[in-house]
């Protein structure tokens, strides 16, 4: 967990692009559920945001 905390700091690579596929996930998944609306009604949005993050990360050094 220290050494995921660390390259998040350090802007690497590899942890940004875990937190930016989770977001990905998450966003597919709030757009497929059935029962809240208010997650459908974010699931473009957070699914966008974490593509755009996974686009921007790819620049990012990899880690040590």
């Amino acid at each position: 967990m220290g050494r995921f905390l660390t390259g998040l700091i350090r802007l690497r690579r590899r942890p940004w692009e875990l937190v930016a596929t989770l977001l990905i996930a998450l966003g597919v998944f709030m757009l497929m559920q059935p029962f809240v609306l208010w997650l459908f009604t974010y699931s473009f949005i957070v699914t966008l945001i974490g593509t755009v993050l996974f686009i921007i990360v790819s620049h990012f050094p990899e880690g040590d």
